[in-house]
């Protein structure tokens, strides 16, 4: 990605996640196989930052953990006062940047990279110091509000604990995500208060500061609102690993893979399938699985870890871990291959 001026990459990972009724951070939950936080750090990737800042705190020790091996410093925020102190919490790491700094939630793990690479653009292709992410939704409950002016330029963003009957009715919420000038976005929060509902400092203030301050605030218009929803709750967590599933077996569809019944086949992010393949319904395939060409598996088939050859066949409801199967091999329904175990169940007829 072509760049105009240095970019950072500022992910918030610091919340506890209370509505998701678990003693683990939430950016910790597994999503489609993978931590929460994992499938973030993939959509920022594509922008090639020159920095990518991780802010910790609940549980710091566990989220630093998911993060080695990748290029990315952590930041702590020691107390937990708000998303503008945990952003205010990178800035002795990014003393005298003099480029844009893009804020992304930890708990988002639907977005992708090219509508991030798009809302950078428009923002450097502007005259705005701030550009906010914004969608629309049916039901904004919970989210924090977009006020607008009658020409649609943003005046303020609203959390909704501190929204009036008419603010609440607005559909246009923020969807967390920012692109800021890095001298205008430090100097704003430096300007923030704790003088709302919460007690807390809202990172959503700086656009009303930008606004009293006469600068351009622009917001980028995310045309799939799923994308940008950040996950809450457990029926938030299902419905993410719904959509991420979705998006793995359209992929495979795509390749020529066969679904008898997408809706109930999972396939890992780490699973290679070959050609002419046909998968069953209620099929799971993870770990590092390799399927090869021509297959048959039929419904209900679990298979983890496991190098299948060409020409298989794998009978119904069968389970298959940590095993190999030669080319050609008929596998009988309900068997048990498990390479990891001691004794193993013999099911396997060769043509």
């Amino acid at each position: 990605m072509e760049t105009s001026a240095p970019l950072c990459v500022i992910i918030l990972a610091a919340g506890k996640g209370t509505r998701m009724k678990s003693a683990r951070a939430k950016v910790l939950h597994e999503v489609f196989y993978r931590p929460m936080l994992h499938h973030v750090l993939d959509s920022v990737a594509p922008l090639e930052a020159e920095k990518t800042i991780v802010i910790v705190g609940h549980q710091k020790e566990a989220v630093a953990s998911i993060v080695e091996g990748w290029e990315v410093i952590c930041c702590e925020q020691k107390e937990q006062q708000g998303t503008g102190h945990a952003v205010l919490s990178a800035r002795p790491l990014l003393a005298d940047f003099p480029g844009t700094i893009m804020i992304v939630n930890g708990d988002a793990p639907l977005l992708q990279g090219e509508h991030l690479q798009q809302m950078i653009a428009a923002h450097r292709a502007s005259a705005a110091r701030l550009t906010i992410m914004t969608t629309t939704l049916a039901d904004p409950t919970n989210y924090g509000r977009v006020i607008s002016d009658r020409s649609g330029a943003v005046q303020a963003i609203v959390e909704e604990k501190d929204a009036d009957e008419q603010q609440r009715a607005i559909q246009e919420i923020n969807a967390g995500i920012y692109s800021a000038d890095a001298g205008f976005l430090f100097d704003a929060l430096a300007r923030v208060t704790t003088d709302n509902a919460q007690g807390e400092m809202y990172l959503t203030d700086i656009v009303g500061i930008g606004v009293a301050d006469g600068l351009v605030i622009n917001k980028f218009e995310h045309p799939h609102p799923a994308h940008v929803l950040g996950v809450n709750s457990r029926v938030e967590l299902a419905q993410a690993q719904r959509e991420l599933s979705g998006r793995r077996n359209h992929e495979l569809l795509a390749r020529g893979v066969a679904m008898l019944d997408p809706l109930t086949t999972s396939i890992g992010p780490g699973v290679t399938i070959g050609t002419g393949c046909c998968l069953g319904a209620a099929v799971t395939i993870l770990g590092q699985s390799t399927i090869g060409d021509n297959c048959v598996i039929d419904p209900g088939v679990y298979i983890d870890n496991a190098q299948i050859g060409n020409g298989v066949k794998v009978g119904a409801n069968s389970v298959v871990l940590n095993h190999r199967v030669d080319d050609g091999v008929r596998i009988a329904p309900l068997s048990l291959l498990d390479g990891s175990a001691n004794a193993q169940h013999k099911n396997e007829e060769q043509p």
